[in-house]
């Protein structure tokens, strides 16, 4: 079958009826604080026919901090945008294998690729708040795109309870008509995380979201992610050793043989366990700054 940026991927093999329009993956309704689990098997990420990764099998847990960490070009990145399906919006990338929230298929031929975006949010690594835009319409922004009617009310209390989730709220409550873009850079991000929050996804993706910031702006983004576990799923890629040190809870090292080859997860543990006794030489030897 045909995916809709034209890769593919195996046909189903039932036969039963499939619904006649995309649904949306529902989270489990026992589960207050919404996060949820994610499980990859097999996971090979193509670009038209080269091989970018090959082969992932993973168990993401809910209310943690999962880190991604390895050499530039080892794939963590692609890797980390297949689990909310940003991949397939390049020409020609496709993915085969499976990646399950909560057991359902996030590349099921009836799931909508849009309100999987939705459950499972991105934070990219420069802060890109909607420069035209106020810190009040930049978090409202994702609500209003999903056509979301919000009454007035309603709204401030979504902006106020997104940025106070940010831990943003008290410094820019009294300017919230002003432009996004004038924040300073910890700000823009922290800014993006309300927007990304507002929506109410169960998974947070973060691509290197402290690589443009200064060191105090990285502080306080690892207070926030530390706080935000309590509620989400929360993946991050980073090439700051000490940050997935500090902030993770499981840590994934990707390596790649040579150029033209494709990335591989070596080895996955608890962070304390990845940090002190990697099982694989190649782990022990990044992380000692050995190589990467």
């Amino acid at each position: 079958m045909s995916t809709p940026d034209g890769g593919t991927r195996p046909a189903p093999t039932d036969s039963g009826p499939r619904p006649s329009t995309p649904t949306t993956p529902t989270p489990k309704k026992d589960d207050p604080a919404m996060a949820q689990r994610i499980d990859v098997k097999d996971l090979n990420i193509y670009y038209g026919d080269f091989l970018a990764v090959e082969g992932v099998t993973m168990t993401i847990e809910p209310r943690s901090v999962t880190a991604f960490i390895g050499p530039s070009g080892c794939g963590k990145s692609t890797f980390l945008r297949t689990l909310n399906r940003m991949h397939e919006v390049i020409p020609g990338a496709s993915v085969h294998g499976s990646v399950e929230m909560e057991g359902v298929d996030l590349y099921g031929a009836d799931i909508d690729p849009v309100a999987v975006r939705r459950q499972i949010g991105m934070v990219f690594q420069r802060p890109n708040p909607f420069p035209t835009m106020s810190i009040e319409e930049n978090v409202l922004a994702g609500v209003r795109l999903l056509n979301k009617k919000i009454s007035k009310s309603d709204a401030a209390d979504l902006v106020e309870a997104s940025l106070a989730s940010a831990n943003l709220w008290n410094e820019v409550k009294d300017r919230l008509q002003k432009p996004g873009a004038g924040l300073s850079g910890g700000q823009q991000q922290r800014l993006c995380i309300a927007r990304a929050i507002a929506v109410k996804p169960q998974v947070l993706l973060m691509d290197e979201p402290c690589s443009a910031l200064d060191p105090i702006s990285t502080l306080a983004i690892e207070d926030l992610i530390t706080e935000l576990k309590k509620d989400y799923t929360i993946v991050i890629v980073t090439h700051n050793m000490q940050q997935a040190a500090r902030v993770s809870d499981r840590t994934g090292f990707f390596n790649i043989a040579g150029t033209g080859s494709p990335g591989k997860l070596i080895e996955m543990d608890d962070t304390g366990t990845m940090f002190s006794t990697p099982k694989e030489k190649a782990t022990e030897d990044y992380i000692s700054g050995r190589f990467g």
